[in-house]
């Protein structure tokens, strides 16, 4: 098979290394992590245009992110099949399955998660910035640019309720897929938790799911794959996402 992988910069090392290893011809499209950080309609509008993009000749188009907040769903195939992990986020990818993260966010409440992928692509290019929900609710302006657009007691009042979001969390795991180069994104996760006084732990991810997914080996229960023609959709229960003929418009 010809397959068109558009996927996360996030799994940039990831992807590299599972296609390498893959029977068919897989061409990688990498789009930025940045648009995690926008509203979901911005996501998928950006998604859609590269799936839009992608010229003939491909057996199959394949999508390397989860559901990520409904940022994909809404997409369309359009004369090719989509094929999508059933994931709610990059974290069961890089785990190897739903249920290992849901055993380990169980058992490890309040854990952000790090990758080398999350820690390379920590910086947004400019124009995605300006869009993200963060600048657009003023999550990350200073406390300076507070008073000057709310006012002395409005900006202390956001600023208190603003600093309380890390307190969510209370540990950073650091996963290690086997593609790092060295420790330096081990050490620099380390490093954060100390400077924030939260726990580490690392943990040993797994390719598994990546590669059956550029392999094509694509079980129902691992993956989504939407006809040509139909939209992907939100399920709310254990299948995450699946394939719906486009409403009327």
């Amino acid at each position: 098979m010809r397959l068109k992988l558009i996927t996360c910069q996030v799994f940039d090392r990831e992807m590299t290394a599972v296609v390498a290893r893959s029977p068919h011809t897989v061409e990688i499209e990498t789009l930025s992590k940045g648009l995690h950080n926008i509203p979901a309609g911005g996501m998928r509008e950006r998604v859609q245009a590269a799936v839009d993009a992608v010229p003939p000749g491909f057996d199959a188009v394949l999508l390397g992110y989860g559901l990520c907040n409904n940022g994909l769903a809404g997409l369309t195939a359009r004369a090719l099949p989509l094929v999508v992990p059933r994931a709610h986020d990059c974290i069961t990818l890089l785990l190897g399955s739903q249920e290992r993260y849901l055993d380990y966010f169980e058992k490890n409440p309040g854990t952000y998660f790090k990758s080398s992928g999350w820690i390379e692509h920590e910086t947004n290019p400019q124009d995605l910035d300006q869009h993200s929900i963060a600048h657009r609710n003023s999550m990350d302006a200073s406390y300076e640019e507070l008073v000057a657009r709310y006012g002395e007691d409005n900006a202390k009042y956001l600023w208190e309720e603003l600093g309380q979001r890390p307190k969510h969390y209370a540990q950073f795991t650091f996963i290690e897929m086997g593609v790092e180069p060295d420790d330096r994104f081990e050490r620099h996760t380390r490093e954060e938790a100390v400077r924030r006084g939260w726990r580490f732990e690392k943990v040993r991810g797994d390719l598994g799911l990546l590669q059956r997914f550029v392999d094509g080996v694509w079980s129902e229960m691992e993956f989504q794959v939407v006809p040509p023609g139909q939209q992907l959709v939100a399920r709310y229960d254990g299948s995450i996402v699946g394939a719906e003929n486009p409403g009327p418009v």
